[in-house]
């Protein structure tokens, strides 16, 4: 049984329905958010945001140990928030793109307000 609701702009519904992406797609764009639910991901895509680093600069700056710094940088890659570069052996992250300093510069915005 479809339950019924009280709308009072039908017209309005409908409009709005029209206009939501796929269930799938709002799933995604959850879990995007979900990556920047943790504060050890936002410092460290503030410090990428200030210079391309490695993993070794990101535990000093951050006081972590390497390996929760490549954890932590792993699920960045993975929601491609940062991208990487080899030089030799040593591997630089930087921010993947002004989408990153975007989202992150108006998160800052919204919480000064």
């Amino acid at each position: 049984m479809a339950e019924e609701y009280l709308a009072a702009h039908e017209g309005l519904v409908e409009q709005v329905l029209e206009q939501l992406p796929e269930d799938e797609v709002l799933y995604e764009l959850a879990d995007l958010f979900k990556v920047f639910g943790d504060s050890t991901r936002i410092k460290i895509l503030y410090a990428l945001w200030e210079a391309e680093l490695c993993v070794g600069d990101l535990a000093q700056l951050l006081d972590l140990s390497q390996s929760s710094v490549s954890h932590q940088l792993r699920v960045l890659k993975d929601a491609k928030l940062v991208r990487f570069r080899r030089e030799g052996k040593i591997i630089f992250y930087s921010l993947a793109d002004d989408h990153v300093r975007t989202i992150i510069g108006m998160g800052m915005e919204h919480i000064e307000e």
